[in-house]
């Protein structure tokens, strides 16, 4: 297998790992390192960005019953790049311009001269501040952990 054909094998792997983190960041972070990519290619909308409803599914359990837990709102746009590539973007609540960024980098992501750029300069430092936001709060919640135990007593007492 050349390096080529290993690349596009984890494409759809780091696809997904961006678009996850891009739609759970805050927009206003996003914008900032967004802002900071120089030479950005132009793109046309396909889909301005549109604001809407999904239904979201829970399991009882994690893992028993599928039931519907209500409506969430999401946005989502998809932008073309000159050069044709198409990228994606769906974030929850209403957000038009995150939706925007997020299928811009999307589309992006489809040119391997762009990966490492993005990987830096936008996708790694989310994935800190997710990580750390993560941190927070198991701490938050390790502070609050109760401790029970027993006292056996002695037959008789």
């Amino acid at each position: 297998m050349s390096l080529s054909t290993a690349q596009d094998a984890d494409a759809p792997d780091r696809r997904q790992r961006w678009l996850s983190l891009l739609a759970k960041a805050p927009s206003a972070r996003l914008e900032a390192l967004w802002n900071g990519i120089d030479r950005v290619p132009n793109y046309t909308m396909l889909r301005r960005p549109e604001i809407g409803l999904v239904m979201v599914q829970g399991r009882i359990s994690g893992s028993g019953g599928p039931f519907c837990a209500g409506e969430m709102t999401v946005t989502r746009a998809a932008v073309r790049l000159a050069s044709g590539q198409i990228g994606i973007g769906y974030v929850g609540g209403r957000k038009p311009r995150q939706a925007e960024i997020v299928a811009a980098i999307d589309a992006l992501g489809h040119l391997p001269e762009w990966h490492e750029a993005i990987e830096t300069k936008i996708v790694a430092p989310l994935a800190a501040e997710a990580e750390a936001r993560h941190r927070l709060v198991a701490a938050k919640a390790a502070a609050t952990k109760v401790d029970f135990f027993t006292v056996a007593r002695e037959a008789g007492s």
